[in-house]
């Protein structure tokens, strides 16, 4: 397969301190961790391209790592999400290549993880933005940590580019008040409940 060729990487960390409620005595730290690389099948249809989900790997637990890290560590993990921005001479398929490599990136850094990590995915122009969501890590119906991020970057994805993002939150959030099943109550059982 085609060597990856990374442009550019972006970590960002968004400090949640109140959602027009009382302020929190710790904020909710929600962050993103993507990447900027060339897309090898731009502009072709490839039969065969399963194989590029291999060379992902690497850079999936790279900005996993990172990201846990500037949100304080593994252990302060509660949610997750990923997502991928194809450029406009790309096809979505080259998107869904990130499902693998970024979501089993980040069940490895963080350890133990039971639920599904949602995706967002779509062919975009440069300065496409992207609502990543997030589930928590263990139960897919926990209602106080389905939330989003969005992200991009104002100079990409260009025509032959893919943009590949993590994203992490620490907690609930801010002033969650939805009901349902509670964070404290999981079974952990099917990744759901």
């Amino acid at each position: 397969m085609p060597e990856l060729e990374v442009r550019k990487s972006i970590l960002t960390v968004e400090e949640i301190f109140h959602e027009g409620g009382p302020v929190a005595e710790m904020p909710l730290l929600r962050g993103a961790s993507f990447a900027v690389i060339r897309n090898p099948f731009a502009g072709r249809y490839e039969p065969e391209i399963e194989g590029f989900m291999d060379d992902l790997r690497p850079l999936g637990l790279q900005l996993a790592d990172r990201l846990a890290e500037a949100l304080g560590g593994a252990e302060k993990i509660e949610g997750y999400g990923k997502g991928s921005l194809v450029g406009a001479a790309g096809e979505l398929e080259h998107g869904a290549l990130w499902h693998a490599p970024g979501g089993y990136a980040m069940r490895e850094v963080i350890g133990g993880t039971k639920a599904i990590v949602p995706s967002a995915k779509k062919v975009g122009a440069v300065g496409s933005r992207l609502d990543v969501p997030i589930t928590h890590i263990n139960a897919s119906y926990v209602r106080s940590h389905f939330d989003s991020m969005e992200v991009g970057i104002n100079d990409a994805p260009r025509a032959d580019e893919l943009l590949f993002v993590l994203v992490m939150m620490t907690g609930a959030r801010i002033h969650n008040r939805a009901g349902g099943l509670a964070a404290a109550d999981i079974k952990g059982e099917d990744g759901l409940r």
